[in-house]
C-alpha cells in the first residue's frame, strides 16, 4: 500500500489542473457560445472527476503511513480530507447533472430553450467547485510545507541544518 501512497504528490495536481480548466471551458463556452467549448468542458470534467478519485484514494494510503502527527497536523489532516471529499462528491454531482444535459441536448433535443440558463448554472457550479479545489490544496500544501506530511527524513535533516545552521 506504500505504493499508492507514494502516487498521491505525483498523482494530485492533475484532477486540481484538470478541474480548473473545467471550469474556465465552461466559461468560454457560455462567453463565445461555441459548442466546442462546452463539449471538451465535459471531457475534461470527466478526466477531473477520474483524478479526484485517484487522489483521494491515493491520500487515504498516505494517511495510513504517516503516523508522527502533531495535534494541529492531525487537525489539518482532517480539514484536508474533508476538502478532498467535499471536492470529489461536489464534482461528481455536477458530472451527474451535466451528463444529465447532455443527454437531454445533445441526444434527445430537449429543453433547448433552458440550454443557456444551464449553461450558466454549470459555471456558477463550476466557480463554487473551485473553492472547494482551492481549500483542498491549501491545507494540503500546508501540511507538506509546515508539518512535513510526505517529506523523506533525509530531506526533513538537510532542512533542519539550513534552518538551524548545523
Amino acid at each position: 500500500m506504500e505504493f499508492f501512497a507514494s502516487l498521491h504528490p505525483k498523482i494530485v495536481h492533475f484532477p486540481i489542473a484538470l478541474l480548473i480548466v473545467y471550469t474556465l471551458l465552461e466559461g468560454i463556452g457560455l462567453v463565445f457560445k461555441k459548442d466546442i467549448f462546452t463539449k471538451a468542458a465535459f471531457i475534461i470534467l470527466i478526466f477531473g472527476v477520474l483524478g479526484a478519485l485517484a487522489a483521494v484514494l491515493t491520500g487515504n494510503q498516505a494517511e495510513e503511513t504517516w503516523k508522527n502527527w502533531s495535534s494541529a497536523g492531525k487537525n489539518l489532516l482532517e480539514e484536508h480530507e474533508t476538502f478532498a471529499s467535499i471536492t470529489l462528491w461536489y464534482f461528481f454531482g455536477v458530472l451527474i447533472l451535466r451528463t444529465l444535459f447532455v443527454i437531454n441536448i445533445e441526444i434527445k433535443n430537449k429543453f433547448v430553450v433552458h440550454a443557456t440558463k444551464m449553461k450558466i448554472a454549470f459555471v456558477i457550479l463550476a466557480l463554487t467547485g473551485c473553492f472547494f479545489v482551492y481549500e483542498t490544496g491549501e491545507h494540503g500544501g500546508e501540511m507538506v510545507y509546515k508539518h512535513g506530511a510526505g517529506v523523506s527524513i533525509e530531506k526533513q535533516a538537510q532542512q533542519n541544518q539550513v534552518e538551524h545552521g548545523d
